[in-house]
């Protein structure tokens, strides 16, 4: 135990003995562990049963979904926090982690394809030479991907068949790109 002295000395008769992490590490570790709790409830059904979690906590967070008030959720959160402080967060983070990194490559493919799709309706044929050029198509490919975006870029046809050729040049693209990424 620590005690101060008159002079300001501060005294300790622990024995050296550890203990423990502070007041403030523990708060911090709560902290968390409420804040990985809250990241949990957002995520869904599907992604929820991925993780090695035990039952009350999965009860705990699809309770946590279905409440509306303020004050229901904030008790929902804190308990959900203590629950969390029994669980090893490191395996439910790498797998979170893994995830995202799952999501942003999804994201970038997209968004790869999307502008494939806009240069091509942009440019026409000079968009889909290049496309050639950094993909190798076949003959069929290459028809396929000419015709679809012959009627996306086609100015006579009514908006809504242009977009739908959009729609399905964006496809087109999308299975092509796949292919030649794996």
């Amino acid at each position: 135990m620590k005690q101060r002295t008159n002079t300001g000395e501060i005294l300790d008769d622990s024995g050296g003995e550890d203990q423990g992490p502070s007041k403030s590490a523990r708060k911090r570790a709560a902290t968390a562990a409420q804040k990985l709790g809250e990241r949990l409830a957002g995520l869904g059904e599907a992604d929820l049963a991925k993780l090695p979690l035990p039952e009350r906590l999965r009860d705990a967070l699809r309770v946590a979904r279905s409440i509306r008030s303020r004050g229901g959720v904030a008790r929902q959160r804190q308990y959900i926090g203590k629950l969390m402080r029994d669980v090893d967060p490191e395996p439910i983070l790498e797998l979170l982690e893994a995830g995202s990194r799952t999501q942003a490559l999804e994201a970038e493919r997209f968004h790869r394809v999307e502008a494939w799709r806009d240069r091509l309706i942009a440019e026409g044929d000079p968009a889909l030479a290049a496309l050639g050029e950094s993909r190798p198509l076949t003959a069929d490919q290459h028809a396929s991907l000419a015709e679809v975006l012959q009627r996306a870029r086609r100015i006579d046809t009514p908006e809504p068949q242009r977009g739908a050729a959009a729609r399905e040049l964006f496809r087109t693209l999308r299975a092509l790109l796949a292919a030649s990424d794996s």
